[in-house]
Formats: C-alpha cells, structure tokens, sequence
C-alpha cells in the first residue's frame, strides 16, 4: 500500500529525541522517510517540555518526592 503519494500530501514525522545508543541500533524511520519520500516531508523535533516531563514522571514512579523550587527554576530559566 502506497501512502502520501499523490499532489498535496505532506508527510509528518517525529524527529530526535533519541540517545546515541539507540540510534546505533536502531534505524530511525523518520530519516529513511526524509530520505525516500516522494511528497514534502516535515520533521518535527521533540518539544523542550518532553524532559521534563519524564524526569517528572519517573519521580513519580519511584515515589520519590518533587521537588516544585526545580520546577520553578526550569520553567523561569528555559534553556
């Protein structure tokens, strides 16, 4: 099945957020996309929030306690 192949498509996909292991393993779909696709293809890169939100979230998961004064700091001191 043929996908994003006709006049006025546009294919999106996810772009970086992964560690160099990772990338050593693993292909990224998204570049053999850039690199093949007949249609216009935009790269989204990973939004500034997403570390955050996993460090957050193993915190939570090991029950550790959050530290809100970091959180402050992140959020006034972007980087």
């Amino acid at each position: 099945m043929r996908v994003a192949d006709r006049d006025g498509d546009l294919l999106v996909v996810g772009a970086g957020g992964r560690g160099l292991l990772r990338r050593a393993l693993w292909p990224s779909v998204g570049r053999h996309c850039l690199a093949h696709a007949v249609c216009p293809v935009l790269a989204v890169p990973p939004s500034p929030l997403e570390a955050a939100l996993t460090a957050a979230h193993r915190r939570n998961t090991l029950r550790l306690r959050l530290d809100t004064g970091d959180l402050e700091r992140e959020s006034t001191n972007p980087r």
